[in-house]
């Protein structure tokens, strides 16, 4: 019998897209933020890809304090690879969104390879009763660009640089992994790439099967075997993409930032229970789930750095 393959599964935590009216099982405090990315990790996750929010609004908090909140916590009770946004909230600086890798020094940190038009307004259809700050979330972005220049990125690139962290880049369209490309092509990242393809958002590409095949066949003509590829499925895309990906032979971010579903209409009741659905989907496709330990191997990642 043939060794069977890991596959790390990426656990993102609460993000920065869903609102707390949404879902009473959102982590929206620095409590369950904490409780939730513990219980995912012990349920499989080997990597934890996190935001911080306010504790009394449940907005997104991109704040060094709230990161402190959360960061030191989760570290003290697993050994998880603790991945920290960069993209924080289209609503954000990039100098506000770099604050908690530059100051915590993380094995990983996201970074969005390009600009795009983010669109969560779809949404207010569903939630029709949304008011205040979440309701202003969804609607503002009819006119919002996420943006993430090629200055942005160099920036974040740079206020990284000397803490060693390497990087999910976050690919939501075919462009931005010939911007990653580019990037790598100067010199300013170095394989192996860890890169994270995002299916099913307003704005960027769609989650069809074909999309998907596009972006891989793209990824691997431009990096070959210097990348490490996932993808995530946006909604109800999120565990059809995750088997999609499975049997091309990569690796899978699930959580509730990414859904809040477990199936048509019934809400997830937490990270850990994603965790536990693609788990058992990896299983059966005849794969494992990599420890954080084969997950640093595999992405090269440097050791952990004490977090106070």
């Amino acid at each position: 019998m043939s060794k069977r393959r890991p596959v790390i599964i990426t656990c993102a935590i609460t993000g920065a897209i869903h609102t707390p009216s949404m879902s009473p099982h959102l982590p929206a405090s620095s409590d369950t933020i904490i409780s939730s990315a513990v219980a995912a990790a012990e349920a499989g996750a080997a990597i934890l890809h996190l935001h911080a929010r306010n504790d009394e609004t449940g907005q997104p908090d991109q704040s060094i304090g709230g990161f402190g909140r959360i960061v030191p916590q989760i570290a003290a009770q697993t050994d998880a690879v603790l991945n920290l946004t960069t993209g924080g909230s289209p609503y954000m600086t990039v100098e506000e969104r770099v604050q908690p890798a530059e100051r915590f020094a993380p094995q990983l940190a996201s970074l969005n390879m390009g600009s795009m038009n983010m669109g969560l307004f779809p949404m207010q259809s569903r939630y029709p009763d949304l008011e205040g700050w979440e309701k202003a979330h969804l609607e503002d972005s009819r006119d919002l660009v996420f943006r993430n220049s090629y200055k942005d990125i160099d920036y974040v690139l740079d206020t990284c640089r000397d803490n060693g962290t390497r990087f999910e880049f976050e690919c939501y369209d075919t462009a931005h992994l010939y911007n990653l490309a580019h990037f790598a092509d100067k010199g300013a990242v170095k394989p192996p790439f860890f890169v994270q393809t995002v299916f099913g958002l307003l704005g960027g590409i769609g989650a069809h099967p074909d999309d998907i095949a596009h972006m891989r066949r793209t990824a691997l003509r431009l990096f070959g075997d210097d990348m490490v590829w996932s993808a995530l499925g946006a909604g109800a895309h999120q565990m059809r993409v995750a088997a999609t990906v499975v049997s091309g032979g990569g690796h899978v971010r699930v959580g509730l930032e990414d859904s809040l579903w477990a199936g048509p209409g019934v809400l997830a009741a937490s990270n850990a229970d994603q965790v536990t659905t693609v788990k058992a989907l990896i299983e059966t496709l005849g794969c494992r789930v990599a420890s954080a330990k084969e997950a640093c191997d595999i992405l090269a990642l440097p050791p952990r750095q004490e977090v106070e």
